[in-house]
């Protein structure tokens, strides 16, 4: 998701090839032995296989609203919010989401961790609506698809807990038009399809 939003939100097109990982065609495998997704291939050939990847590739291109240019902060504080939900965040969703995956944990623990990060993005929200200012920036469509996975695990647990600037904030992010757009279900791609334009020509 947050590579679909940075491509959106900087202009540039793509094609794009929506894949199962359960049934990854040859020609993923082929850019990519990783196996994982998103992969993105530019035109020189290079191999991008990670979203933060995508995302910095390409708002250094064309960046119209200004993500790599927060109205506090800087680019590198982004980057050091976004290692913590990269980091330990994630590694506390997964477990929190699936708990079966791994021997020997209890979700109930990992949830409790996870919301302590969660806490420390509502104290930075009470300062502005969001993590960098008052508009949004890379550190925000970076960590908003973590913290929504995380909220719909449970949402009725996630919805009472104090922390408003924070459900104020993914509201705001999650209701846009853009996230909005970046959530349409493209059909599974097979060799010879019509090629599939990302943003869609049609938007």
């Amino acid at each position: 998701m947050r590579a679909r939003l940075a491509l959106a939100a900087s202009g540039l097109m793509v094609e794009l090839r929506e894949v199962e990982l359960k049934d990854k065609p040859a020609a993923m495998l082929q850019a990519s032995p990783k196996g994982t997704v998103p992969v993105l291939v530019d035109c020189a050939g290079r191999v991008l296989e990670e979203s933060l990847e995508i995302m910095l590739w390409a708002l250094q291109q064309h960046d119209p609203a200004h993500w790599l240019a927060p109205e506090t902060g800087s680019l590198e504080t982004m980057l050091a919010l976004i290692a913590q939900n990269d980091g330990d965040f994630k590694q506390h969703l997964d477990r929190y989401k699936y708990p079966g995956r791994y021997a020997d944990t209890d979700a109930l623990i990992h949830r409790t961790a996870g919301a302590e990060y969660l806490a420390q993005l509502d104290t930075r929200l009470q300062q502005h609506l969001y993590l960098f200012g008052r508009q949004p920036a890379l550190a925000d469509m970076a960590i908003a698809p973590f913290v929504r996975q995380f909220a719909q695990t449970d949402l009725d647990w996630f919805i009472q807990q104090s922390w408003p600037a924070l459900l104020i904030w993914l509201e705001s992010i999650v209701s846009s038009p853009n996230f909005v757009n970046i959530m349409t279900k493209y059909a599974k791609w097979t060799p010879g399809d019509t090629r599939v334009c990302f943003p869609s020509l049609s938007r």
